[in-house]
C-alpha cells in the first residue's frame, strides 16, 4: 500500500471518529473507548506490551497479576484522553473550568500575565493537557505550545485548528517560519504559559538523565529556555480523581520550581535542571502510573545506541543569555 494511501485512510479514519464521537451521547461515547481499551489490553499488541514494559519501571514489586490490572487501567486513561480530545471542542467553557483543581496555581498566577517573567510547564504525557491548556486560556493565561508535524498534513493542519480552537497558539517543532525558540522566548518575556512535553527525546538531541533509576534521554529545551529568559520553570503532573457523582475532574499540579544552578557551564547547568525535572516526573508517575501514556520506548535499554548530540550552537548561546541580570532561571 502506497504512503499516500495510507495517509488518505489514516484522516478519513481520524475524521469520522471525529465525527461519529461528536454525535453519541456521553456515555456511550466514553463507554467505547473503554470496551476499546480493555480489548487492547487482552489482545496484548504491541502498544500494550510497551505501556506494561514502561509501567514496570514505576512498579517494579507488581506482581503480574497487579501489573497487568495496571497497564488495562493505563490504556483505558489513554483511550479516554482521546474520547475528550473528540469531545472537548462542545464543552460549554463553564465545564471545561468548573471540572479542574489547580495545585500550586500561585505559581502559575505569579509568572504568567503583564509583568509576568513567563513560565515554562515542564511536561508529561499523561492526564489531559488539551484540557489544561483549554482551563488556562479560560481562566486568563495566554498559552503557547509546540506540535509535532504528523502526517498527514490534513491531520496534522485538523489537530492545530483544534487546539487553536481551545485558545492555545500553536508553534510547528519543524518547518516553521522563523527560529522556535527565539519565537518561544519572545512570548515568555510577555508573561505567557509556555508547556512543553519532556518526558521523551522527540530531536535525538536530548540530555542523559536517570528517570525512575534507569537512564533515558529527555529534551533540554525546558531548561534552556529557562536560562535564556529568566522564566520560570516547573514540573508539570496531570490526573483524573473521581468525585461525587459518578464523574471526575481534572488535577493540574505545577511543582515546586527548577532553579538554574549558580555556577556551571550551560551544559552542567542544562543537565542538572533537567535531572531536576526527571526526579519530579519520577515522584509523580509512580504516584499515578495509570495516567502516563507512554506507549513508546523511553530508556536507552530499549532503544537503539547512538552517539551523545553536543548542544547545537543556537541552544549553547541561549544558555550564555543567562547571564547575570538578565533575570532568574526557571
Amino acid at each position: 500500500m502506497g504512503a499516500a494511501l495510507v495517509e488518505g485512510l489514516t484522516y478519513r479514519l481520524y475524521s469520522a471518529g471525529w465525527w461519529v464521537v461528536r454525535r453519541l451521547p456521553e456515555r456511550a461515547a466514553y463507554g467505547l473507548f473503554r470496551v476499546v481499551a480493555d480489548g487492547m489490553a487482552r489482545r496484548d499488541g504491541a502498544s500494550a506490551r510497551r505501556l506494561r514494559a514502561n509501567l514496570r519501571r514505576a512498579r517494579p514489586d507488581a506482581t503480574e497479576a497487579e501489573l497487568t490490572a495496571l497497564t488495562r487501567a493505563g490504556l483505558r486513561s489513554y483511550l479516554r484522553y482521546w474520547c475528550d480530545a473528540f469531545r472537548l471542542p462542545d464543552w460549554p467553557a463553564d465545564r471545561v473550568v468548573s471540572r479542574v483543581r489547580v495545585e500550586g496555581e500561585d505559581y502559575l498566577r505569579a509568572s504568567t500575565g503583564p509583568g509576568g517573567r513567563g513560565l515554562v510547564a515542564a511536561l508529561m504525557h499523561m492526564g489531559n493537557w488539551d484540557h489544561a491548556g483549554a482551563w488556562a486560556t479560560l481562566t486568563g493565561v495566554p498559552v503557547v505550545t509546540v506540535a509535532e508535524r504528523l502526517k498527514p498534513e490534513r491531520l496534522y493542519e485538523r489537530f492545530l485548528a483544534y487546539r487553536q480552537g481551545l485558545g492555545m497558539e500553536i508553534l510547528p517543532l519543524t518547518g516553521g517560519e522563523s527560529d522556535l525558540l527565539d519565537t518561544l522566548s519572545r512570548r515568555l518575556r510577555a508573561g505567557r504559559l509556555v508547556p512543553l512535553l519532556a518526558d521523551r527525546d522527540l530531536r535525538s538531541s536530548g540530555i542523559e538523565v536517570q528517570l525512575l533509576g534507569e537512564a533515558t534521554r529527555m529534551p533540554p529545551g525546558p531548561a534552556l529556555l529557562a536560562l535564556r529568559t529568566g522564566a520560570a520553570l516547573h514540573p508539570v503532573s496531570i490526573w483524573h480523581e473521581p468525585v461525587e457523582g459518578g464523574v471526575d475532574r481534572l488535577v493540574i499540579r505545577f511543582h515546586d520550581p527548577v532553579e538554574s544552578p549558580s555556577s556551571g557551564t550551560t551544559r552542567e547547568k542544562v543537565t542538572a535542571m533537567t535531572q531536576a525535572v526527571a526526579d519530579v516526573f519520577s515522584a509523580a508517575i509512580r504516584a499515578h502510573p495509570e495516567h502516563w501514556h507512554m506507549l513508546q520506548p523511553v530508556w536507552l535499554s530499549d532503544l537503539p545506541p547512538r552517539p551523545p548530540t553536543p548542544l547545537p550552537a543556537a541552544r549553547a548561546r541561549a544558555g550564555r543569555a543567562a547571564r547575570p541580570g538578565a533575570g532568574a532561571g526557571r
